[in-house]
């Protein structure tokens, strides 16, 4: 794994290249955030974004959300998918709030992923972008930009979450998962676009995977400029004179 001091020169340069990441979420209220992220399990923040107006018209806040009828709830969030799963948890997160925190999102994370259907990542989103308190969200994203790029070992989000944490100053965690999520989105994709990316002469996978990858087939192409056999190739003998 990279140093402290090389995660940060990394995150400068990724920052760098995506300026956007620490736009604001579109939502007024942490509880509108928590919602919205809720609802973003399975689904696309476009797809969240045309189902959240009319249901926070209905549904302003916890008290409201609580009263929902569960028919009238999937039926608003039918289309961002699993949508029976998702109106068990907003019924019963809402619940919550309204029983245990007089209808507001508690600021911490032990409170909030006792709520149904919160997660650490969930919780994280708000925790950053709505309260005030750092967070750093670790999502699909995440762990294939910072385990390719070498500031992160694991596929489990809490073990990377924790390395991250540890090797970023907290100032800078939301920021962090919201470049590097952005950078998964945009150019360390499943396929990644390695000549577009800012990070590649310090990324791990770069010099592993694609650099060596590349190599071989420069390579290969020299040998058969040259006439050097492949592999399994004959020889043709020419009689000697």
């Amino acid at each position: 794994m990279k140093t402290r001091s090389d995660t940060a020169a990394i995150l400068t340069k990724l920052e760098g290249q995506h300026p956007d990441a620490d736009t604001e979420l579109a939502y007024s209220t942490p509880f509108e955030l928590l919602v919205a992220t809720i609802l973003s399990a399975q689904s696309t923040d476009a797809r969240v974004n045309m189902v959240t107006p009319a249901l926070f018209k209905k549904y302003p806040d916890a008290r409201a959300l609580a009263k929902a009828r569960r028919a009238a709830l999937e039926k608003a969030i039918h289309s961002t998918g699993f949508y029976r799963a998702k109106t068990k948890a907003l019924l019963g997160m809402a619940a919550a709030l309204v029983d245990k925190h007089g209808g507001d999102v508690p600021a911490s994370m032990d409170a909030l992923v006792a709520l149904p259907g919160v997660g650490r990542k969930t919780a994280n989103v708000v925790l950053g972008h709505a309260l005030g308190v750092p967070g750093l969200p670790v999502d699909r994203h995440v762990l294939r930009v910072a385990n390719r790029i070498g500031i992160a070992d694991g596929d489990d989000p809490v073990l990377v979450e924790q390395q991250l944490c540890a090797a970023i100053p907290q100032a800078r965690w939301t920021r962090a998962s919201d470049t590097l999520i952005l950078h998964g989105r945009r150019i360390c994709r499943p396929k990644p676009l390695c000549d577009q990316c800012d990070v590649r002469d310090d990324c791990d996978y770069f010099a592993m995977v694609i650099s060596r990858a590349r190599g071989s087939r420069r390579t290969s192409a020299s040998g058969r400029q040259t006439g050097t056999l492949s592999r399994g190739a004959k020889a043709v003998r020419t009689p000697r004179r």
